[in-house]
């Protein structure tokens, strides 16, 4: 790292002002990609055929426990390393390490989830894939407020969420195209994982952290950094509620669908049918993530468009526990897509914006980040719970209220327009 660049770029506690140039948007949005191409093929397919290989008769049962314990690694991870992350000394920076150990680590688990035999075997893997991951996010997502002017992220949020986006059908894609070899499957989505990763760290952009400047350490003071009190801090808290509203719609909705579509509408080949509606859901999220972060960074209105997405949430949701038939399913899937693409390149921004100190960073928002991890935790309980006595109607209208519950929260921060 040249001295050159080491003036340009903003030290750790500096708001950046100067904008990103392309090139690293690019390589920051590929490692994302790869990220959720590693986290969603699992999630949202492989883990569920997995555990109906391993143990048919009680599949849901299963996928509930490996995912829910994957879960809460991830909400323990996420804020753990965003916290070292903000007290690493490199000269490769801040979060470079961290996001090539979570790399590395990351393909390792895949390699271990691939040979599991047992639903225990895969909860240990995916419980070691979840932690090596979360702590790339972490120190991936904590760059953007380290070196974007809050100007330009409401557009950098957005790619970023079309790389999510992308990583989630591809990854699925994917997998799918893989099948039935199990194997197969989880080896291409850790070659998609390093060759993403591989351009962002090769750029080696990085705020490099000055010794002196890093606190002295003390476990009581760390751990207490964990908590930040809402009533402190009221706009963050009410940000943390809605992305944990927001998100928890999204795992319940769609943590089962795989089991919906096969048991509910009797489709004829379930697995399919996922990549199709995902495919279609990431087309509308694709197609409305840039023109919403562009036009939230000029008008300078975060919140409006968070509102928007809540509702466009909702009524996806209801069309569901309607059910609708295919077709409407696939109503649904657009709906939801332009939901969630609104949320995710606006909300981010919003998010930056409240944070309390620009020295912790990485650890602010990874308890925010816990608002991702948590409703993993919460989702198979509540599913399974619903599904069992209420069924699939009942959950999709539960989930269509709680993201009207987002939009009410989302409407109490202050300090944010």
């Amino acid at each position: 790292m040249t001295t050159a660049a080491q003036t340009t770029w903003p030290t750790s506690t500096d708001e950046p002002r100067i904008a990103v140039r392309w090139p690293w948007v690019v390589a920051i949005s590929g490692a994302n990609f790869g990220l959720w191409v590693a986290l969603f093929g699992p999630i949202q397919l492989l883990l569920g055929v997995q555990a109906q290989a391993i143990s048919p008769e009680h599949k849901v049962a299963a996928l509930g426990i490996v995912t829910a314990a994957g879960a809460v690694c991830s909400l323990i991870a996420n804020p753990l390393f965003g916290a070292l992350s903000d007290r690493t000394v490199s000269r490769y920076g801040r979060r470079l390490p961290w996001v090539f150990l979570g790399t590395v680590c990351g393909a390792l688990s895949l390699v271990l989830l691939a040979t599991a035999q047992s639903i225990t075997m895969m909860t240990i893997a995916w419980c070691l894939a979840q932690t090596s991951l979360n702590a790339m996010f972490a120190a991936v997502v904590a760059a953007v407020p380290d070196q974007v002017p809050v100007t330009q992220r409401g557009a950098v949020g957005g790619w970023l969420g079309i790389a999510q986006i992308l990583g989630l059908v591809c990854g699925v894609a994917a997998a799918e195209a893989a099948l039935p070899s199990i194997a197969s499957a989880y080896l291409i989505l850790v070659a998609i994982l390093i060759v993403m990763a591989m351009p962002y760290l090769a750029l080696r952009r990085d705020i490099v952290l000055d010794r002196r400047a890093r606190p002295a350490f003390a476990w009581g003071a760390f751990l207490a950094g964990f908590w930040i009190d809402p009533r402190r801090y009221p706009d963050l808290g009410w940000a943390w509620m809605t992305r944990f509203a927001i998100n928890l719609v999204y795992a319940v909705g769609t943590l089962y669908l795989l089991y919906y579509l096969g048991d509910v509408m009797h489709r004829p080949d379930p697995a399919g049918d996922v990549v199709t509606m995902t495919a279609v859901n990431v087309v509308t999220m694709v197609l409305v993530m840039i023109p919403a972060g562009f036009l939230s960074d000029r008008l300078g209105q975060r919140k409006i468009f968070v509102v928007v997405a809540g509702i466009l949430l909702a009524c996806g949701m209801a069309i569901l526990a309607a059910g609708p038939g295919w077709t409407g399913a696939l109503v649904a899937a657009a709906i939801l897509g332009a939901g969630f693409g609104i949320y995710t390149s606006v909300e981010f921004a919003l998010i930056t914006q409240v944070l309390p100190s620009a020295s912790d960073r990485g650890r602010d928002l990874g308890m925010i980040n816990v608002a991702n991890a948590l409703p993993q935790v919460l989702a198979p309980a509540i599913a399974a719970l619903v599904v069992s006595y209420a069924g699939y109607p009942m959950l999709y209208a539960l989930s269509a209220c709680l993201a009207l519950c987002g939009v009410v929260m989302i409407r109490q921060i202050r300090s944010v327009a």
